[in-house]
């Protein structure tokens, strides 16, 4: 009993530590877009985890962990809405699970789910009509996420493959789920007014640099528990390997990033750092119980090279990402899955193999799925605001106040 008191304490900080991270992607967001559109990003993060949380609580939770039967294909199921909790004499069922109780894994769960369509609020911001992407969200944190979840998670056909597919706290499960529906948004959204001309790619600043800061050092302590509490104990070895390989692959992400972008663009820019800690930091999300803290600087330097390049093949792309999120989420996201076939404990051809069909089975799904919603909200009710409200801000268009009245400035 007291292990289990302690198993579920440190999972309910670790809940905490998670729910904190939705400041950080809010600040992150917002610092690296235009003034104008703040009040907007803030909206977007705010709906997110509420409406999330209400989403996983009816269906999500028992979509994602439905309890495949024995002989099942494991592709989908359904436990039922709502949430039960097991109940032994009228009490809660403290058999449950021996790390944390049912309360407890479905809070800690229900956090991982928001994370999702955060990436896509911040690869669409400043040009998408608010009541679209609701919409969008509604369905992917609700249907597609938990359903794409329990693949491998929930116990389905990923997690039984002869060699399971492994990712340890969601490089590819929320990262990249987020990731590619980012770039199919991205795709059929369109540039922001100004970001390509003539051919060439215009730097569009964000507004607040030390607000966008703050948001990536949020995160990082919060990753302490997206990936601390993937461990789903408080096993002291376990945990604090895990929390150490975190840590530096964050920072070898930042240093490589900033190094990478410092010999190619000839100067030192922070927003390269910032987003280089932050692909080190999904890069390890994969493997972070399985890695050395050798590993995990390969990996973490690796992913934050990745995102300097991948920053600029997605400008060649005329694909216009105001806060890096493809580069961030997806790219370094596919990287920390393959790297657990690589590097570590699981290292192996069979591994290898068994996270390429992973890796290939959620993009089709994240593709097909986020397409199928986003196209088709583009050709009933529209997705993009008029080029009017794009210029004057989606504060104003969208809610009719600014987030700085009395410094208003004048932005293209």
């Amino acid at each position: 009993m007291e292990t289990l008191t302690i198993n579920n304490v440190w999972m309910m900080i670790c809940t905490a530590l998670v729910f904190f991270m939705h400041l950080g992607f809010a600040f992150l967001e917002i610092g690296l877009t235009r003034q104008k559109n703040t009040m907007n990003i803030l909206f977007k993060n705010i709906f997110i985890i509420t409406v999330g949380l209400l989403l996983y609580c009816l269906v999500g939770f028992n979509l994602m962990y439905p309890g495949f039967a024995e002989n099942s294909l494991g592709i989908f199921g359904f436990g039922g809405f709502g949430l039960s909790s097991p109940v032994v004499e009228g009490s809660l069922d403290l058999t449950y699970n021996k790390g944390y109780t049912y309360w407890t894994d479905f809070l800690f769960q229900g956090m991982f789910a928001a994370t999702a369509a955060t990436i896509v609020s911040g690869a669409v911001a400043e040009r998408m009509k608010l009541g679209p992407f609701i919409i969008f969200t509604i369905i992917y944190v609700g249907f597609v996420y938990p359903i794409a979840g329990s693949w491998k998670w929930g116990g389905g056909f990923l997690h039984t493959l002869e060699t399971p597919f492994y990712d340890f706290a969601g490089s590819t499960l929320v990262h990249s789920v987020g990731g590619w529906a980012a770039i199919v948004a991205v795709w059929l959204l369109g540039a922001r007014i100004g970001k390509f001309k003539n051919g060439k790619t215009q730097a569009i600043p964000g507004h607040n640099i030390p607000i966008a800061t703050a948001g990536v050092l949020i995160l990082w302590l919060g990753w302490f528990g997206f990936n601390g509490g993937s461990v789903l104990s408080a096993d002291p070895s376990s945990t604090s390997l895990t929390l150490v390989t975190t840590c530096l692959a964050a920072a070898a992400g930042g240093v490589l990033a900033f190094i990478t972008s410092s010999i190619l663009y000839k100067n030192y820019d922070l927003t390269m750092f910032l987003n280089g800690i932050l692909g080190g930091l999904v890069g390890i999300t994969a493997g972070a119980d399985q890695m050395s803290p050798t590993d995990a600087i390969i990996i973490g330097s690796i992913a934050g090279i990745l995102v300097v390049f991948a920053i600029a093949m997605v400008d060649k792309l005329k694909l216009d990402d105001p806060v890096g999120a493809i580069a961030v989420h997806l790219i370094c996201g596919i990287w920390g899955t393959l790297a657990v076939g690589l590097l570590g404990n699981l290292a192996g051809i069979h591994q290898f193999a068994s996270q390429c069909i992973g890796i290939l089975t959620y993009a089709l799904t994240c593709i097909l799925s986020s397409f199928l919603i986003i196209f088709t909200l583009k050709k009933t009710i529209g997705i993009r605001v008029s080029e009017k409200e794009e210029i004057e801000g989606l504060d104003n268009a969208e809610h009719g106040i600014n987030a700085y009245p009395e410094f208003r400035l004048n932005e293209q």
